[in-house]
């Protein structure tokens, strides 16, 4: 199957890297990691919030991340859609955070002393990522998904990351605008610890229902590490079925309790169930799977970001 790193006879940036590099490094969670360093990430703004409050905090979250190894860091975008200012009672300043929050990434990236670092746009559900009942009409999807996806591909960045998907129907509407950008893009799912989707859909029918878009890979986040072997498995397996094999997985897991509908408390402060080096442990053994890509979620750090590096056999 054809993947959208394939531009003619030329490979984009994350497909050269993923050659290059296996598995590659992602950076760690920027929300819970803003949070940690004490910047306002109150609801429905979350990490938007410091955009406008603590800009260098999130240039010295990827500046961290960078020199923890990361390969590629990702924009501070999850929530910088209209749909949330408009739930904030905020003017819309949707388009003007969205560069800001690339700037700041290309920024850490431009004075870092490391080269090849890729940036990946952050684009996340329209709404709740574990209420999938909140999905709004099609029209909608492809309305903010188109707008959200070419504000970031405008921006600079180098591939979209499609990210915590929890349905078809919106991996599918952010897959499609993600494509009409030119750039490569990764569809990445949030699944249940049985390896169905929080929509009650299988992982076959979500990879059957986003394939035909030409994702450069496919991904499992905001997982406890501790089910993600269950999740690999079941993608994998997806893979095999609609004879896809060969596309490139990758995974980032969050450090959350399992078994929680949430990895946060009501603080929303990160509920940290497993450290740097155990997450490392974790991390090596998905490598010896095959993962292409490795990287953190929900209340992972720099530091675990470093001992998955180490693990790597990264010199960092």
């Amino acid at each position: 199957m054809k993947s959208s790193a394939a531009r003619g006879n030329e490979a984009g940036p994350l497909a050269k890297l993923l050659i290059a590099r296996r598995p590659a490094i992602l950076d760690g969670a920027m929300g819970t990691e803003l949070a940690r360093r004490g910047a306002d990430t109150g609801l429905p703004l979350w990490s938007a919030g410091p955009l406008e409050s603590a800009p260098e905090t999130v240039k010295r979250i990827h500046a961290d991340y960078i020199a923890s190894g990361a390969d590629i860091i990702t924009t501070d975008t999850f929530r910088t859609t209209r749909r949330t200012f408009k739930r904030a009672g905020n003017p819309d300043r949707s388009a003007e955070l969205t560069a800001r929050a690339v700037s700041l990434a290309r920024d850490a990236r431009n004075e870092s002393a490391r080269t090849g670092v890729l940036i990946a746009g952050s684009i996340a559900p329209l709404e709740d990522c574990y209420h999938p009942e909140l999905v709004p009409p099609d029209a909608a999807l492809r309305e903010e998904h188109a707008e959200h996806a070419a504000r970031l591909a405008e921006a600079g960045v180098d591939f979209l990351l499609l990210e915590t998907m929890g349905t078809v129907r919106e991996a599918y509407a952010a897959a499609e605008s993600a494509r009409a950008t030119g750039l490569e893009f990764v569809v990445s799912f949030i699944c249940e610890r049985h390896g169905n989707l929080y929509g009650g859909e299988s992982m076959t029918e979500a990879v059957r229902g986003t394939a035909s878009l030409n994702p450069a890979a496919f991904s499992i986040n905001c997982v406890s590490p501790r089910f993600m072997d269950t999740a690999l498995t079941s993608l994998r397996s997806a893979l095999r079925e609609i004879g896809a094999a060969g596309i490139p997985v990758g995974l980032y897991a969050n450090v959350g309790t399992p078994g929680s509908e949430t990895v946060m408390d009501n603080s929303q402060s990160m509920i940290e169930d497993v450290g740097p080096e155990e997450y490392a442990g974790f991390a090596a053994g998905w490598a010896r799977e095959g993962a292409a890509f490795i990287g953190g979620c929900c209340g992972t750090t720099p530091g675990h970001i470093r001992a998955v590096a180490r693990a790597m056999g990264r010199g960092v």
